[in-house]
């Protein structure tokens, strides 16, 4: 199955991404920032990351565009799982290189089907 990243931070959050992910057979790590979170990216190799949209020290949009300029990553799945909706930030987060957005409170069987679609 696939290494994930997920960087939120909010650890509730984390750990129910977490717990959908592994019960479908997933490896996972977190991070609580998008600046931590690039710091694993980096130190590792994942084949979907999942990140949050409104986090301290690195957003996600900030998170996904760093993401796309590292070699190992500028075809990774990276999937925005945030409270936020407006066409407007989904656009931004397109226009960063995110591979989809799926919006919170978020369904566990949809969030398994949308790895499973950009996994492959």
């Amino acid at each position: 199955m696939a290494q994930i990243l997920i960087v939120d931070d909010s650890a509730s959050m984390r750990n129910m991404v977490a717990t959908t992910l592994k019960s479908a057979g997933h490896q996972v790590t977190d991070a609580p920032d998008g600046q931590a979170g690039l710091n694993k990216a980096k130190s590792s190799k994942f084949d979907v990351i999942v990140t949050d949209l409104n986090m301290p020290i690195m957003n996600g949009i900030d998170l996904v565009r760093n993401l796309r300029a590292l070699a190992n990553y500028k075809y990774t799945p990276i999937l925005l799982l945030t409270t936020e909706s407006s066409m407007d930030k989904k656009s931004e987060g397109k226009a960063a290189g995110a591979t989809g957005w799926l919006v919170k409170p978020f369904n566990p069987d949809k969030l398994l089907a949308t790895v499973a679609r950009v996994i492959g």
